[in-house]
This record gives structure tokens, sequence and C-alpha cells, in this order.
């Protein structure tokens, strides 16, 4: 091991290996990734930048360093039946069967939804002649009261008349209206037809709440099947030792979310599937965390820190619901927990896109405390006990998520340099009329799916949906790191229909960059994880280099 002294001089010699230094990121934030400023990024063959040559006391001491500060867990103590299962592959007959039921159910309610919209058109058509109808009566009447009004006094203009349908007030009659001709009636019929026929747009959903497993204050009652599956989850967390390979397969179709918190933290392994163990090592973690801010958070002014802190501070408010996250309480614990795991973390640092997977595990550990929508409550209010477990579980549920696809971060970002190209491969086989406009009209993949796999589709979906993603995720073995893959090549075949209709890179891009899922629920998630694991099963030999 150096001595201090020398680790002092490392750091003072190479200022750029300070840990939790911000590492430049392309694409990870609006506006998007530009080819033309960074083209060495996307062009193939390019070869990466070479490395500063050093020397290999530089390299040892900067090892050591990485070792002293790494978040490794303590052999024996955390790695228990969670780790042996992660290695192990979710029943595919299982999932399998879950996928096809979903798609075909999706399928049948889209073939009822046509039916019920049939015939709903079909009466508000009779619905409209009958107005229509109505209409030329009301005109013929109207035409009668003016030859009246007429008669009676030719010399004095109609609105002056007293009359019961004026009120003494100005009122334009359907005669004094534009008359169109009955070629223009009939466009006009047809333009109404045409709105008509259009599909109703949904009523707004909460950004969190609304979802379909909940049953807590302005939510739905739970159906029979969600009482049933809630009582499965509630028995299975109950007994002494949770059998992870079957919280898995409940899991993966959606965790209701009054055990929301608890499994997440089991998937993550986070916490011991033994039930004793539990208290204990919330105990000890929650220390470990709190521990870390006292050792290094007062840093976060220092010289070489101060950057790594302003850019967080700066890209809090980017992350949404932004009603919770402008909370000052809710900022200063993101700051907190992002500015440890960059200092912890010296081979990545901060990265643009790890402050958005914070918030599903931050949001998801506040619904254990609370029973109203997130986006509408106050974390202040919270005891400071709670927003003290809240702030450390999710700190350790992040970094869990981060040890999987930590090379997504690192110099370069080779991980999603990898996937991206993968993605490009799997849809080039998935669907080739797809994957040939976008060549036609020269978009790179890497344009719009570095987000996609940098963010790891939080700014595409509503946050809602993310969190059911999530759960699929976490029930999946290496759902972050591969999983992933197919549910973005699910999703971007998905829009198919509106991709195909764009005929310009600029309309391609937009759309690419504003898919219109504001209004997406867990119905529309499940069948995308329903394609994804179809497409899993069917083209697992796709990416043969997406693990290298």
């Amino acid at each position: 091991m150096s001595s201090d002294g020398n680790k002092k001089q490392f750091w003072k010699r190479d200022a750029a290996k300070v840990p939790g230094s911000i590492q430049h990121v392309y694409g990870a934030q609006h506006p998007p990734f530009d080819p033309l400023l960074h083209a060495n990024l996307i062009k193939a063959g390019n070869k990466p930048p070479p490395a500063t040559p050093g020397k290999p006391k530089k390299a040892t001491t900067f090892q050591e360093f990485e070792s002293i500060t790494s978040d490794a867990w303590d052999v024996g103590d955390d790695d228990d039946e969670l780790l042996a299962m992660a290695a192990q592959n979710l029943n595919i007959e299982v999932v399998m069967e879950t996928a096809n039921k979903v798609i075909e159910n999706h399928s049948k309610q889209q073939e009822r939804q046509r039916q019920d919209d049939t015939t709903e058109l079909d009466q508000r058509e009779e619905d409209t002649q009958e107005e229509v109808a109505e209409e030329d009566d009301d005109e013929e009447d109207e035409e009668s009261r003016v030859e009246e009004a007429d008669a009676i006094s030719p010399d004095v203009p109609f609105a002056s008349q007293s009359s019961p349908y004026t009120d003494s007030r100005l009122v334009k009659s359907h005669s004094e209206a534009p008359v169109g001709s009955p070629k223009d009636a009939a466009g006009e019929r047809a333009a109404l037809h045409r709105q008509q026929s259009l599909p109703h747009r949904p009523p707004v959903i909460p950004l969190v709440a609304r979802m379909a497993d909940q049953n807590t204050s302005g939510t739905p009652a739970m159906t029979e099947r969600e009482a049933s599956r809630l009582d499965k989850f509630k028995q299975l967390l109950a007994g002494p030792n949770t059998d992870l390979e079957e919280l898995r397969k409940l899991s993966w179709s959606g965790i209701p979310r009054q055990v929301r918190p608890i499994a997440w933290k089991l998937l993550s392994g986070y916490l011991p599937a033994n039930a004793e163990r539990r208290e204990s090592v919330l105990q000890r973690k929650r220390q470990e965390y709190f521990g870390f801010i006292q050792q290094y958070y007062d840093s976060r002014n220092d010289e070489h820190h101060q950057d790594t802190y302003r850019q967080i501070h700066i890209d809090i408010p980017r992350m949404t619901p932004e009603s919770l996250v402008l909370q000052p309480k809710v900022t200063e614990i993101f700051e907190r927990i992002l500015f440890i795991w960059a200092i912890r973390h010296p081979a990545s640092g901060y990265v643009q896109g790890i402050n958005d997977l914070v918030t599903p595990f931050f949001v998801v550990f506040v619904f254990e405390y609370i029973e109203e929508e997130v986006e509408n409550f106050d974390v202040s209010s919270l005891q400071e006990e709670a927003l003290r477990n809240i702030e450390a579980d999710s700190f350790w549920c992040m970094s869990k998520l981060l040890d999987g696809i930590q090379d997504n971060y690192t110099f370069a970002q080779p991980g999603i340099q990898r996937k991206v190209k993968a993605l490009e491969e799997l849809v080039s086989r998935i669907d080739a009329s797809v994957h040939r406009h976008m060549q036609q009209y020269e978009v790179e993949y890497l344009q719009f799916a570095f987000r996609w796999m940098n963010n790891l589709l939080m700014r595409e979906l509503p946050l809602r949906c993310t969190i059911r993603l999530w759960d699929t995720y976490q029930a999946e073995p290496e759902g972050f790191s591969h999983f992933h893959l197919y549910v973005c090549a699910a999703f971007l075949v998905r829009w198919r229909k509106e991709i195909l209709e764009e005929r310009d890179f600029q309309g391609l891009m937009i759309l690419l960059q504003n898919l219109p899922t504001m209004h997406w629920g867990n119905e529309e998630v499940s069948v995308l994880l329903a394609e994804a694991y179809r497409l899993k099963f069917a083209f697992a030999d796709a990416p043969n280099h997406y693990k290298r």
C-alpha cells in the first residue's frame, strides 16, 4: 500500500482521476445527440482515443484507492440465496405462457373496443342525422318567423321587434349565417364523421398513480384477480425464508403497490431472504450510508469535487416528476445520494442519466409510508427517521442496479455503444422494413437509442410505467443489463406505422424523441414486456457481442 504522501502526489499529478469527477456525456439529456458535432462516435471503425501514457506506479495507486472506496458487499453477509438464484433462468414455460396470454387478452380487448367503437359510431351517425333534420326544421320555422315579422313591419329591422325569441338582445338568426352549397354541407358532415371515428382520448392519468394493482385512496377498488395476487405475495413474504425464485415468478407480471417496497429490496439483493436477518441488515446498511455522508459530503465544495456537485445540482431540476423533485427536501436527498455514489465509484464518477435512476426507488420507498399520490405529497412532512430510511434504501438499491450496468457510464460509455449496436442488429432481423426506412433517411440508432440505454427508457415513459417495467426487470435475470435490449426493440417496432409514415430525417427524429406514451398504463407496458420476452426467446443469439 502506498503512503499517504504518495496518494496525495498522485491526485495532485492527475486531477482528471479524482473520484467523483464528471464524465462528459453525449445524448443523455435534451437536446439529442448531434451527429455533425460528434461524428467520431458513430462512424464505424473509429478507434477510441489513445490512452494517455502513464507509469505503472500511477495505475497501481489508483487501483489501491479504488479498492478502498469500492462498494463491495461483505462476503458471506448479503450474498444469500439471491446471488445463487441470479444465475438461473426464470421458468421459460411460465413466462412464455404469461406473455402469450397478455398478447391474446390485449388482442381480444382491442377487438371488443373496435366493436364498441363501431356501435357507438353508428349511434352517433343516427343522432347526427336526427340533429341535422331537427336543424332543418328549425331553419324553416325561423324563416317563417322572419317572414311574419317582415309582414308586421317591413320597415323595422328584425332585431328590434319585441319577441320571445330575442329577449330585446341582438340575435343572429340562421338566415344571417353564411350558407354553403350542398357540397360544402356534405364536406362538413364528412369531416364530422372522420372526427367521430377517431379514438377517444383517455383522461389524464396522474404521473405515478393509477397503477392497476393499487388499492389506495383515490384509486379504484381491486378486482378479484388483483386481490388474489396480493394475497399470494403476502403469503410468500410472510414465511421465515422467502422463496426468491417464486417471488420472481410472481413479480414478472407486476407487483402490487402494497408489497412493492419489500419485494424490490429482496429482488435487488439489498435484503436477505431470511426474515430474521433483515432488520439487522437494514440497520447496518443505513448506518453505513450515513457514515459516508459524514465522511465525504462536506467535500462537495472542494476544488476537486465542486464540478461534480454543481452538475448534480443542475441535473436534478430536469428530472420528473417536477412536483416531487423540486421540493427542497427531495432535492437535498437526491444531491446526497448522487454525490456519495459518484465519490464511491471513481471509475465512472457522476454521469448525466444516473440522476434519473434514483427516482423510481425513491418513489416506491416513499409508498411504504404514505397512501396518497406521491406527486401531491409534501415529503418534508414525513418523520425524520422515515426520510433517512428512504434515502439510505434508495442509495443502496440504486447502487445494486448500477453495479450491473456500470460500463454504461465509464469512459466513452462502451456499454451503451455495444447495446445500441446490438439494438440495430436485432431490429434489422425483427423488422427489416423499419430498419431500411431508418437507413434510407440516414437516421443513426445512436441518435435516439443512446438515451434509451442511458436512461433505461425513463425519458420515453411516464414514471408509473417505469415502475411497472422495473418490476419485471428485477424479476428477470439480467433484466437491466440484457433484457432491456429486447424491450427497446419491441418499443421501437411498436411505432412501426408512425415510423414508416415519416418521410424525412427531421420528422423521424422528432417522432423518435417524442413518442406519444403520456397516457400509457399497465396494459401497454404488459404488452410491451410480453413482446420483448417473445423476441428474447426467438432471437436469443442476435446480439452476440452484447455481453462482451
